[in-house]
């Protein structure tokens, strides 16, 4: 294998971390919130809301609903509008990032659903504002599952990046296509499959280590 073609893989891999790194922290960012507002504004949380509730959940659901391919599509006047370009890993960012916030958003409401009530209860007793209780109780108790839920969310972002390829997005996808595919080289599609295996690996030991770490029962 050439010198160029390494260089190639390399970058390729760079920019398959650069996208995920991005959209990952960006999709936390925002989806770790949006997934909290889903738990206390239900009926008989803390901030219940059952309007601005299911107002959110239509909004998430919808978000979780379309397929990325063709999130990525309809999305590409806003993403132009947004970077720049419709195509290479910063484009591709703005569509990774939408599509995760409301999957982490419901992943995160689900682990919020595991606290018991009691803990709640008993911070209300002594007289906690709601923001005191989202803050030392239920982000505290349901560490793990937030981390399980970032975990998942890391590791389906690199499989979306590849599908980004597709579509001139960049990354290991793109090199895949465009050397291996289209131009008949297993070794290249094995090369960048390995890659992508061994990425999802450590992302997903990295996680397990986490939520073991942020175990405290």
């Amino acid at each position: 294998m050439s010198s160029a073609m390494l260089e190639l893989i390399l970058e390729a891999t760079l920019d398959t971390l650069y996208m995920v790194a991005i959209s990952g922290l960006i999709s936390a960012a925002l989806g770790i919130p949006l997934g909290v507002l889903l738990y206390v504004t239900r009926p008989r949380q803390i901030l219940a809301q059952p309007v601005v509730n299911g107002a959110l959940g239509i909004i998430t659901n919808v978000g979780r609903s379309v397929p990325f391919i063709i999130l990525m599509v309809a999305i590409i006047p806003f993403t132009r509008a947004l970077v720049g370009s419709s195509i290479g890993t910063n484009a591709a960012v703005v569509p990774l990032t939408i599509a995760a916030i409301p999957f982490i958003a419901r992943l995160v409401e689900g682990a919020l659903n595991e606290i018991s009530p009691g803990l709640v209860e008993a911070a209300q007793s002594m007289g906690a504002t709601p923001w005191q209780i989202i803050v030392k109780v239920l982000l505290p108790e349901a560490r793990g599952g937030i981390f399980t839920a970032l975990t998942v969310t890391i590791v389906t972002l690199v499989s979306y990046s590849a599908m980004a390829g597709a579509v001139g997005g960049g990354g290991l996808g793109d090199l895949g296509i465009r050397y291996g595919y289209n131009r008949f080289n297993p070794t290249i599609m094995l090369i960048t499959v390995v890659i992508l295996v061994f990425m999802v690996q450590g992302f997903q030991s990295l996680g397990d280590y986490l939520v073991r770490k942020s175990d405290h029962k």
